[in-house]
């Protein structure tokens, strides 16, 4: 069948597509966009719920495209990152890093989150035109990850230039490039922390790497890589489509406006509304199975669609609809199961602190154009603005 999803509008408002999809069967055959290789995407809720968590779906992408001639020149700790494995070596990378990202640890950091935060907001004229992506929503979490790793200040510029470069989907060229760039710069940097050691996550990995071999230098690299992109990227879009959705929605604007406490509570729906992941990452069959009524043979990709999952009426009435006062807890932004998004915590603390300053600070705050003239990243992975013009 035709795959709505790449009618030229889906990118500005992908949710009419995914519910013409899911209005059909919440399962079903598309060309899943590898090279026009036929694959399954996932479309409801439930449906998506069971197969995030269903242990016949490998996220081994080496061992799927082995053999495969598809034309990328991805550096393998890009492609091949903890993202793209299955347990015990999942497991095993996993829990070198979880601690890290606990509430408790967390919580630690947010006197620097909100530092960081301020100091951005510092830099924004009062009464003029800006970019919200550029001016916080890029550069807070960017911050946060890079001081939590430990790459030194003088680099933050650059890391952030190549994470932009890899998830520029138009340009396949530009995308590998970049992830050999940012490969060579960790692998570097890794170098230098093994000389003058420090304090950060990037070191502590280092040390256990070096320690007890319970960490290849292949696996050291991928790890951190996969940190530093995952540690900001969702967030990023998570501020910028949270505040599209508020300044779209006057009402809710000045509710969080005038009761700042509500705004954790409020994430949860913010996130189901528009998920800054618009599909998990990479999974294929490793047997028939069914889902949703649909037979799927063994050896094809499954697409989980997050965002059309979290607007999915036979989970949440009224989906197309912002409500604050709705429980949203069960939305799949973070996606579900082993493989949920380990920075989930960290994410929501930083957009918490991020919106209070800014709601704050800016209470004129408004879109500076008409929503159909903004600019989405022009890829199905994730959703986020490639830039939001406000005026303060």
């Amino acid at each position: 069948m035709t795959d709505p999803t790449r009618d030229p509008r889906f990118l500005q408002d992908p949710y009419p597509a995914y519910a013409a999809l899911r209005s059909v069967c919440p399962v079903q055959p598309v060309p899943d966009g590898s090279g026009g290789r036929p694959g399954y995407l996932v479309t409801g809720h439930a449906e998506a719920r069971q197969a995030l968590g269903d242990a016949r779906l490998s996220k081994d992408t080496a061992a799927f495209f082995a053999g495969k001639e598809s034309g990328r020149r991805l550096h393998p700790a890009v492609a091949h990152t903890m993202l793209a494995t299955d347990p015990p070596q999942h497991t095993r990378l996993r829990k070198l890093v979880t601690r890290e990202f606990t509430t408790g640890a967390v919580e630690a950091l947010r006197p620097f989150i909100a530092r960081t935060a301020e100091e951005l907001l510092d830099d924004w004229p009062v009464g003029e035109r800006l970019d919200f992506v550029t001016g916080l929503a890029l550069p807070l979490p960017v911050v946060v990850i890079c001081e939590l790793l430990g790459v030194p200040h003088a680099d933050r510029g650059e890391v952030r230039g190549l994470s932009a470069q890899l998830f520029s989907a138009g340009d396949p060229d530009a995308v590998d490039a970049a992830s050999h760039a940012l490969a060579d710069y960790m692998t570097g940097l890794i170098a230098a922390k093994r000389l003058a050691p420090g304090n950060a996550l990037l070191d502590r990995l280092i040390v256990a790497r070096d320690a007890d071999d319970g960490l290849s230098e292949e696996e050291l690299c991928s790890l951190a890589v996969l940190l530093l992109l995952a540690g900001h990227e969702t967030t990023t879009n998570l501020l910028g489509t949270a505040v599209l959705a508020l300044l779209e929605h006057p009402r809710e604007l000045d509710r969080l406006r005038r009761r700042p406490e509500e705004i954790p509570a409020a994430l949860d729906e913010l996130l189901r509304y528009d998920s800054p992941v618009a599909t998990a990452t990479f999974r294929y069959t490793t047997q028939a199975l069914t889902l949703g009524g649909c037979d799927i043979p063994a050896g094809v990709p499954v697409g989980i669609a997050l965002g059309a999952a979290n607007r999915d009426p036979e989970r949440f009435a009224s989906p197309d609809r912002l409500d604050l006062d709705r429980d949203a807890a069960a939305h799949l932004a973070f996606g579900h199961g082993i493989h949920r998004c380990l920075g989930a915590a960290l994410a929501k603390t930083e957009a918490d602190i991020a919106l209070r300053a800014v709601l704050t600070r800016f209470p004129g705050l408004r879109l500076a154009v008409p929503p159909d003239q903004l600019e989405w990243r022009r890829t199905r992975l994730v959703r986020g603005l490639a830039a939001l013009p406000v005026s303060t």
